[in-house]
C-alpha cells in the first residue's frame, strides 16, 4: 500500500514523479533535523535565478520547515543554513512543528474539548445595562 500511496497521493510526502524528478533535475544540499531534503535546480532560469524547493519527511506541512531553511528557500541566502548559522544559544527550544488541528495543540481552560468550564468572572467584572 505504501508504493500505491507514493503513485497516487501528493498529502502525505512526495509522489514518486516527484522524487525522480527532483533526483535528475535538482541538486541535493542539505537535510534539516525533521528529514526534511533540500533541494536546488542544476540550471538557472531565464532571469539568472534557481528555483529552490523541499521534499517533506511525512506530511506536506510547510511549518515543518525551520526558519532558518524557509529563509533559504526564499532566496536570503545563496549558501546553505548550516554554513553560516551561529552555535545555538542554552536558551534556545528545538523546533517543534504547528500543533494545530491536533491532538497536541493547546487547548485553555476553558475550550470545550476540556470540558467547557472556565473559571468565573469576579471581582473587577461589572456586566453592562442599557438602564444604566
Amino acid at each position: 500500500m505504501n508504493f500505491l500511496s507514493k503513485i497516487f497521493t501528493w498529502w502525505n510526502g512526495a509522489t514518486i514523479g516527484t522524487m525522480l524528478w527532483s533526483s535528475r533535475n535538482g541538486e541535493h544540499v542539505g537535510t534539516d533535523a525533521q528529514g526534511n531534503k533540500y533541494f536546488r535546480s542544476k540550471r538557472k532560469s531565464g532571469d539568472g535565478r534557481e528555483r529552490r524547493w523541499v521534499i517533506y519527511d511525512g506530511s506536506n506541512d510547510a511549518s515543518r520547515v525551520p526558519s532558518e531553511w524557509h529563509g533559504w528557500l526564499h532566496g536570503a541566502g545563496e549558501d546553505v543554513p548550516e554554513s553560516y548559522l551561529p552555535p545555538p544559544r542554552v536558551w534556545e527550544t528545538d523546533y517543534s512543528p504547528n500543533a494545530t488541528g491536533t491532538a497536541t495543540a493547546y487547548r485553555p481552560a476553558g475550550a470545550l474539548e476540556r470540558g467547557g468550564n472556565r473559571a468565573r468572572a469576579v471581582g473587577d467584572y461589572e456586566a453592562w445595562s442599557p438602564d444604566a
